[in-house]
């Protein structure tokens, strides 16, 4: 089954910690660019990450300095680090691969308790 499955979301105080990984089917995975996204509620979805099969990294104004993210491509896996959370970082964040067409997971929720 071709799917992205997210997981590590949850609920962390301000300033705090989490690890979000994305499982990916191959066909979605190698060679494709992969993607963090996240929605807050009342707003649009925004481009938090992305990363090249080869390793580019690509951060969006409001990960920059303080997100990570990168791929296991033994694993077929992304993940995004995120450090020095913030509350305005709480959203849905659905990992996003672009092959024959989009494909999005089902999102996991980060909180952030301020």
């Amino acid at each position: 089954q071709v799917q992205l499955v997210e997981s590590g979301g949850g609920l962390v105080q301000a300033g705090g910690s989490l690890r979000l990984s994305c499982a990916a089917s191959r066909s979605l995975f190698n060679r494709n660019t992969m993607r963090w996204y996240r929605q807050a509620p009342g707003k649009q979805r925004e481009l938090v990450a992305s990363i090249t099969s080869g390793g580019s990294t690509y951060y969006g104004d409001s990960a920059k300095g303080r997100f990570i993210i990168s791929r296991d491509n033994g694993k077929n896996t992304v993940y995004l680090t995120m450090n020095s959370l913030k509350s305005e970082d709480t959203a849905v964040y659905y990992c996003n691969s672009q092959a024959w067409r989009e494909f999005w997971g089902q999102g996991t929720q980060v909180t952030v308790s301020s």
